[in-house]
């Protein structure tokens, strides 16, 4: 009846996972279940204790890695911030203060970036940076 000690610390984990999200005491709760396995074939405490760690991090290095990035897929810029690093064409001249350009089919406000020189109407850009409306470009 000792293996129910290991069955009742796995739900525990995966109580405490529910509440946490980051994939880290699911894998121990898979440890303890192991733990409950070796307990339930008969072994000695000591080896429930190592079979519960090995399996631990082995379900860290392997598993959780692979959930991670399956459940929390990498960082995605939207609105303005997505901008930054596209390339559009100069509607209007861009100067260092004024100018326009087409971007991503839209009409924005510009600036050249500082120590570019005036970016002709016609020529490509690259987005530099977002400053409120307006979008700070350099050559590209």
């Amino acid at each position: 009846m000792e293996w129910l000690w290991w069955v009742g610390a796995a739900l525990l984990l995966a109580l405490i996972e529910i509440l946490s999200l980051d994939f880290v005491f699911i894998m121990f709760a898979g440890g303890a279940l192991a733990g409950a396995a070796a307990n339930a074939a008969g072994a000695p405490l000591w080896v429930q204790i190592v079979i519960f760690a090995v399996t631990s991090v082995v379900l860290l290095l392997t598993l959780r890695p692979v959930l991670v990035r399956k459940v929390h897929p990498p960082h995605t810029e939207t609105n303005t911030s997505a901008h930054v690093g596209r390339t559009g064409s100069v509607v209007q001249d861009v100067t260092a203060s004024s100018g326009l350009i087409k971007l991503m089919g839209e009409v924005w406000s510009a600036r050249a970036a500082d120590g570019s020189p005036v970016l002709p109407e016609g020529s490509t850009v690259r987005v530099v940076q977002i400053e409120g409306a307006t979008a700070v470009v350099e050559a590209a």
